[in-house]
């Protein structure tokens, strides 16, 4: 049965935040733990970094796959039984990372740890769209950007710990742990937000039939399509780092733990003061500004690629980089989200495939083409945020609900 949210009590709204936030950061916490183990992984089985990378890629393609199959899933059965099932293939996957034998093995096991994390993304969008109103949704994104932003912080700078003290084994029983925590943290203090509705087919044809329908919504596909363009900029980013900052700039796997969980801050950095934006500008407006920024700084990082290769003016153009995603992610899903409320469930999951779909080819490509030279990155960062803007100017003038969003 559905909690009653009429009444609004600000401590019990603390405490779920905190739940969904640690619930959506488990996805990037997978992926940042166990960067600075790429060259560990590497050496134990006898390959190279960027073929460690596959690895990867078959989480994000996980990841997407994963939330398409959660989101219909969530509206019939409500979001805590499917979300709680998720965490147990989590925990499971995450064991078989820990006993993997060959790439191969670990691959394969990245993808079901992916399913499994997918559950606590999908969940945590779609609660907030259940318990908030529109006009709060974003705000309640940036929350929970703030607890999630703090898993690419913490995540690289513990795998740099384990890989100094032990093996790189020892990192997916950490997760594996986390992930038993996190199911305690479910049960007992995450209520069901929805009520659960029986008439929906969950017939593969039926589902194709009603993520048609979302997309067909001119809102939700401009921002899902901008925001995910977005994250894939992030993405390449993330699957270049550990290759760019220990092999170019040779870089120790504690210093690049320390460097990658400073960038990150930049990501949280800009969530926040992406709260205090909206109390005087409309999401879209904040977003469509952000959006040329971050065109500007990609071409910086482009010039820097081509001229410079220098670390400081990588790692500085980097950072404000992220800290300018730090706007767009939670503005663009809100935005996306708003035409919805009884399909937040399917919306969530098909915003967060979309954005993993973004991220596993940002991360293919990456991973064919990483070497000696930032140029691929530096390409493939622009032309995403080149696109993501196009998207966004395009909704602004020639969609008539553009006033909607706008605010005018």
């Amino acid at each position: 049965m559905q909690e009653d949210f009429t009444i609004r009590n600000k401590k019990r709204e603390q405490i779920i935040l905190l739940v969904l936030g640690t619930l959506i950061a488990l996805g990037p916490f997978s992926v940042d733990m166990y960067l600075p183990s790429f060259e560990s992984i590497a050496n134990d089985f006898s390959t190279t970094k960027a073929q460690i990378g596959f690895s990867l890629t078959s989480y994000f393609v996980g990841i997407a796959l994963g939330q398409l199959a959660y989101g219909p899933i969530m509206d019939k059965f409500g979001r805590k039984k499917p979300l709680l099932i998720g965490l147990i293939i989590y925990i499971i996957a995450a064991l078989s990372c820990f006993y993997s034998p060959n790439l191969y093995w670990l691959i394969i096991s990245r993808f079901f740890l992916a399913a499994g994390a997918s559950a606590g993304m999908v969940a945590s969008k779609a609660v907030v769209r259940d318990i908030f109103p529109p006009n709060e949704v974003a705000r309640a994104m940036s929350f929970l950007m703030l607890i999630m932003g703090g898993a690419p912080i913490i995540a690289p700078t513990v795998g740099g710990i384990v890989i100094t003290y032990f093996t790189w084994h020892i990192i997916f029983l950490i997760l594996a742990l986390f992930a038993v925590l996190m199911f305690i943290s479910v049960f007992k203090f995450l209520p069901e937000s929805i009520t659960p509705d029986s008439t929906i087919n969950l017939k593969l044809k039926e589902v194709f039939k009603k993520y048609k329908g979302i997309l067909e919504d001119k809102i939700f596909l401009t921002f899902s399509l901008a925001g995910s363009l977005s994250i894939g900029a992030m993405f390449a980013y993330i699957s270049n780092a550990p290759t760019l900052f220990m092999d170019n700039f040779k870089l120790t796997e504690s210093q690049f733990g320390w460097l990658f969980g400073m960038n990150a801050a930049g990501l949280i950095l800009g969530s926040q003061l992406n709260r205090l934006a909206l109390k005087k500008n409309t999401t879209f407006n904040v977003t469509l500004k952000i959006a040329f920024m971050l065109v500007g700084l990609g071409l910086l990082f482009l010039m820097n690629a081509y001229w410079l290769n220098n670390f400081y003016t990588t790692v500085i153009l980097l950072f404000f980089i992220l800290f300018l995603l730090g706007f767009q992610n939670p503005n663009t899903t809100a935005l996306s989200l708003f035409p919805f409320t009884k399909k937040a469930g399917r919306a969530s999951a098909l915003v967060g495939s979309f954005k993993m779909i973004f991220g596993a080819i940002a991360s293919f490509i990456i991973s064919k083409f990483t070497g000696s030279s930032m140029i691929p990155l530096a390409i493939t960062i622009l032309v995403s945020l080149s696109l993501s803007l196009a998207f966004l100017i395009r909704f602004r003038f020639k969609e008539k609900r553009a006033l909607v969003i706008i605010g005018r």
